[in-house]
């Protein structure tokens, strides 16, 4: 069933711009096998944008058919940068924001590392609780301090203590975003003073550098940061800022729970709509301009992609589902490596296999990586090329 109205601000002034059929919903599963990669389940993308506060959304999003347990698997830490970053964003938080030996809560902590280490570095006297119905793993660490709860966390956990919560990466898969928030306030209404802290892509991003294989089924609710503040304000936050991260492709939000209920400020999509169109009337030029560069890369020996995650998966399904043009997939992460690419069937191996297989070309998916990679094959003694969108 089609959305009709914004999920955010309840416009109907909705348009949709952009339509994909038969998508994988799954970008990051791990696939043993190559049939069963192919035989994912699928869905449809239609995208579509709110002229009024610029919030885009999967109006045909069917959550039945996601299937989020231990065999998903989007850990990013196995790359030095994004450890970078992260140790950036804990430091942040504890020093920047003063979250120190207090009681912290994880809304959809994943594996739960992330938590851990904000809990080890705010201090002796922090605890942590992690809350996520598909976590895998000790329901304990640091010797108690941390516990995790295999539920979600809303309404009924407001007997749990939080100075603090953090929720990073969930918000996107939600589509409905004001009812999640609801109850995260709702957990909150003992804890006026609680810190709250968000991390999710920034749509402005992906539209403004035409970034056609960042848009994909998982992720159905995509914000800008005038839109995400209001999502927080109608929810009964306060938003203290909202900033861009990670060069600028995630949007990180700051607020605490004592807001009155946000005014909702027609209009105020200022350029995404604008932005929406543009990226519409290109996409599908992109998409063949990229076949084209394969096909000349080719010329010079085989050519792969560097990156399992969904950005690679999204790139690899649209402009090689049959398999014919990209050799493989390198991945960092080593419980990628040797399984297959959701949707299509591409081998995802270690970089250092590169050579073995005669590629001589990696795209890569994500630019902010470019220097850690390019890193490993000069220190390898690889000779292969790394391009990306806007480079040679």
């Amino acid at each position: 069933m089609k959305q009709a109205s914004c999920p955010v601000c309840a416009s109907p002034a909705v348009h949709t711009f952009l339509q994909r059929k038969g998508v994988p919903v799954h970008q990051n599963l791990i696939m043993v096998d190559p049939e069963s990669a192919r035989q994912i389940a699928r869905g449809d993308l239609t995208m579509a944008v709110c002229t009024d506060c610029g919030f885009i959304f999967n109006r045909t999003f069917d959550p039945s058919l996601l299937r989020y347990g231990a065999a998903y698997d989007n850990t990013q830490t196995c790359s030095p940068s994004f450890r970078e970053y992260m140790d950036g964003l804990l430091r942040e938080i504890v020093e920047g924001r003063g979250v120190r030996n207090c009681c912290v809560v994880e809304v959809g902590c994943g594996k739960g590392q992330f938590l851990i280490d904000l809990v080890a570095r705010a201090g002796p006297g922090s605890m942590g609780v992690g809350f996520d119905p598909s976590y895998v793993g000790p329901d304990t660490a640091l010797d108690g301090r941390v516990r995790f709860e295999r539920r979600f966390y809303g309404a009924d956990c407001a007997d749990v203590p939080a100075d603090a919560v953090v929720c990073r990466h969930v918000i996107e898969h939600v589509p409905e975003p004001l009812e999640m928030l609801g109850n995260v306030r709702r957990a909150l209404r003992h804890a006026p003073d609680a810190r709250v802290f968000f991390e999710t892509p920034c749509v402005e991003w992906i539209l403004r550098h035409q970034v056609w294989w960042d848009f994909f089924y998982e992720h159905c609710s995509l914000f800008t940061a005038h839109s995400l503040a209001v999502a927080f304000g109608r929810s009964g936050f306060r938003v203290e800022r909202v900033r861009h991260v990670f060069g600028g492709q995630y949007l990180w939000l700051e607020a605490r729970p004592d807001g009155q209920g946000g005014h909702v400020e027609r209009d105020a999509a200022g350029d995404i709509p604008g932005l929406a169109q543009q990226f519409a009337r290109a996409e599908e030029g992109l998409r063949d301009e990229w076949g084209r560069r394969i096909e000349a890369l080719k010329v010079q020996g085989k050519v792969a992609l560097w990156g399992a995650g969904a950005k690679g998966v999204t790139f690899a399904n649209l402009v090689d589902p049959d398999r014919a043009h990209l050799d493989c997939v390198v991945d960092m992460n080593p419980n990628k490596q040797g399984n297959y690419l959701p949707g299509t069937g591409h081998p995802i191996l270690p970089f250092w296999r590169l050579a073995e297989r005669g590629v001589r070309t990696a795209i890569l998916m994500n630019p902010n990586y470019r220097a850690e990679n390019e890193r490993l094959l000069r220190e390898a003694g690889l000779d292969i090329a790394l391009v990306a969108q806007g480079t040679s």
